[in-house]
């Protein structure tokens, strides 16, 4: 048996488009970011895909991109599922600063490592930031173990793999159509975990905005093969776009899933 399951990116931000670390903070889309979670509708429809189950995080641009995207798909009865584990990466200190401006501050390598390494966090946010998720009511059953100040991509894999198992997978394997609405990051971790992909070729995936992502999986959800649902230029570019913020003088990664 094969089983799809669809991944899709919020759209642009407003945070996305000014170019400034987001991770946790409950930022909105862009008007961009709206047009782009309804033209990923329409690829969906256009492409037959229907929908059982739908998952998101906590954070809004994720919870508005899956809104669009069910209004558009006349599929707003749908049961939707969310939770802080599929949230971003959390970016510690670096959250609300914009990425050229640090970069100029403390070099264009330190602040590539910080967005780009798979396991070395950002520096840390303190307790006492009012930003900090233990102040915040939507996060109040989440335990000082779970959240130290800051993520890697390392720690957001840990913290979305159980989560994964215990509540995407049990739907999968019913057969259910599944759809995922998630994060750069949070999504890089479950590609991954899906491909195996290396802990040197993560840090250069790169997911655009607003795009489908669909995988096949076998009864081992092993990727039998995943497309984005748009035309390849347009995805390459997109994710070119991505790698661009902030990284000047770097490669531009590939695209998650077309390494």
């Amino acid at each position: 048996m094969a089983y799809k399951i669809v991944f899709l990116r919020h759209g642009q931000s407003d945070w996305n488009l000014q170019n400034r670390f987001t991770g946790w903070v409950d930022v909105d889309l862009s008007e961009q970011g709206v047009l782009e979670a309804r033209q990923a509708a329409r690829q969906l429809a256009a492409e037959g895909f229907d929908f059982d189950m739908t998952f998101t995080s906590v954070l809004k641009r994720a919870i508005r991109t899956l809104w669009i995207v069910l209004d558009e798909l006349d599929r707003m009865w749908l049961p939707v599922e969310r939770h802080w584990r599929l949230n971003e990466r959390h970016y510690g200190a670096l959250q609300g600063l914009n990425k050229t401006e640090t970069a100029a501050k403390y070099g264009m390598e330190q602040v590539h490592q910080w967005r780009r390494s798979y396991s070395v966090p950002p520096p840390v946010m303190s307790q006492e930031d009012p930003g900090h998720p233990l102040g915040d009511r939507r996060y109040a059953a989440l335990q000082p173990e779970d959240f130290r100040g800051s993520e890697s991509l390392q720690d957001t894999l840990k913290r979305v793999l159980p989560y994964w198992f215990d509540s995407i997978v049990p739907h999968v394997k019913k057969g259910e159509r599944v759809l995922v609405s998630a994060h750069g990051n949070s999504l890089r971790a479950l590609i991954k975990h899906l491909d195996d992909v290396s802990e040197e070729e993560i840090t250069a995936l790169n997911i655009p905005t607003g795009i489908p992502l669909v995988y096949e999986l076998d009864e081992d959800l092993k990727p039998l093969g995943h497309r984005y649902l748009a035309d390849p230029e347009k995805v390459r570019a997109a994710a070119e776009a991505v790698a661009r913020q902030a990284e000047a003088g770097h490669k531009a990664g590939d695209v998650a899933g077309g390494r």
